[in-house]
């Protein structure tokens, strides 16, 4: 089938997010099915505007830059599709020969990719359908992980051990550091990937468990009086046993979900004024998922990879379908890590309907999880840090203690 394609971009940015993009393009241009390669400006915003970049006009040496780029380089946007917009949408694809669409996104534009896909097959417009997947929370479904989740565990554990170091040199107060992850907890989980190198307390905090106010100043005094300082992350999303965000702000996105923030600053105004310690609250928020710095090998090129497979898949005929990654850690145990290489790590592309995938959040498991605060186990840091990539020798302090 000769024609153009698009990509879009939905949700929130990552630090790989244009990895993805550029291995997209640079795929598409080894196919001659494929003429023009489109970009949207700003997701779906760009697709209902007909607002779109000839990406095909790009020189080389500007999209070879791409794996370098953080934030979006097409625009994103969180606009939930209404029924009478998706009829538009086919209707920009119509007028500029759009038959190979690629939206890059989380579970929400999973559900976007998969309502224009089915309204194509239904109005009998052939059109290719691949999802990219894309989340720093993890959480999307029927795939081991999201491109972009690693690069933001390896900024929360590196945070969180700087901070932690932090703590134990001034244990005057009470450190809280807020992490993103609105239902899901696999970000902040990865601030206790080296926990056993920390030289202050770390109680650790997830959405998923709803934790008693008083059961959680109950751990922060007990661990206070170690003396050695204390670090307690939190993601965003945490609630207490009535299931109200300690962070509320009272406002919802385009998809209706409440945005959480401020998590630990009510945190910290709790310690201060119910267990009367000093406490001061970090929030790193966009910082933690568009920094590169930071960014993870392995998901950089995962994300890469994930872009090429969702062309090639495409032109192949594949629709309906999001790109999956199939993970190998057999070999792996947690002790293999800290400061060493990760033999034995492999994954592959594969892809698995849309339909399983649209709106269904992946929730961290718990089977990893000792208790509220209390840690993860050995299998956790086995999944993750692979992914992060902590091997580089910029991090020597992991292992420096008097």
């Amino acid at each position: 089938m000769s024609a153009n394609m698009l990509v879009a971009h939905g949700g929130g940015p990552t630090a790989v997010i244009n990895s993805s993009l550029m291995g997209a393009v640079e795929e598409a241009k080894k196919h001659s099915a494929i003429q023009k390669i489109f970009g949207a400006r700003f997701g779906a915003e760009g697709i209902l505007n007909n607002d779109l970049i000839d990406l095909s006009k790009i020189p080389d040496t500007v999209i070879a830059k791409l794996g370098q780029t953080p934030g979006s380089a097409l625009g994103s946007c969180r606009r939930k599709l209404s029924a009478e917009d998706y009829p538009q949408v086919l209707e920009c694809f119509k007028k500029n020969d759009i038959r190979y669409f690629f939206y890059n996104g989380g579970n929400d534009s999973m559900d976007t990719c998969n309502q224009i896909s089915v309204l194509a097959e239904k109005s009998g417009f052939e059109l290719n359908v691949i999802g990219i997947p894309k989340t720093i929370d993890n959480d999307l479904a029927e795939t081991d992980h999201s491109p972009g989740y690693g690069s933001a565990a390896r900024y929360a554990a590196v945070s969180a051990l700087e901070l932690a170091m932090d703590a134990a040199s001034l244990p005057i107060h009470v450190v809280t550091l807020e992490i993103m992850g609105r239902n899901a907890g696999w970000i902040t989980a990865a601030t206790s990937l080296f926990r056993k190198q920390m030289p202050c307390e770390l109680l650790v905090y997830l959405p998923e468990h709803p934790i008693d106010r008083k059961a959680m100043l109950g751990q922060i005094e007990t661990a206070w009086k170690k003396k050695r300082g204390v670090l307690v992350t939190v993601s965003e999303g945490i609630r207490d046993e009535k299931g109200v965000p300690y962070g509320d702000t009272g406002i919802r996105d385009g998809f209706g979900h409440l945005i959480a923030g401020g998590a630990a600053q009510a945190l910290t105004d709790l310690i201060i004024n119910e267990l009367k310690l000093k406490s001061r609250s970090e929030k790193p928020g966009l910082l933690g998922r568009v920094n590169m710095a930071c960014v993870s090998a392995v998901d950089r090129e995962e994300a890469y990879e994930a872009g090429v497979f969702a062309v090639k898949s495409a032109a192949e005929g594949r629709t309906g379908c999001m790109v999956s990654i199939e993970a190998d850690r057999h070999t792996l145990s947690a002790k293999h890590f800290s400061l060493s290489k990760h033999p034995g790590y492999s994954s592959k592309m594969i892809l698995v309907p849309l339909e399983k995938v649209a709106n269904v959040e992946q929730k961290f498991p718990d089977r990893w999880l000792k208790g509220p605060g209390l840690g993860f186990t050995d299998d956790f840091a086995s999944y993750c840090l692979p992914l992060a990539d902590m091997t580089e020798p910029g991090y020597a302090y992991l292992d420096c203690s008097f």
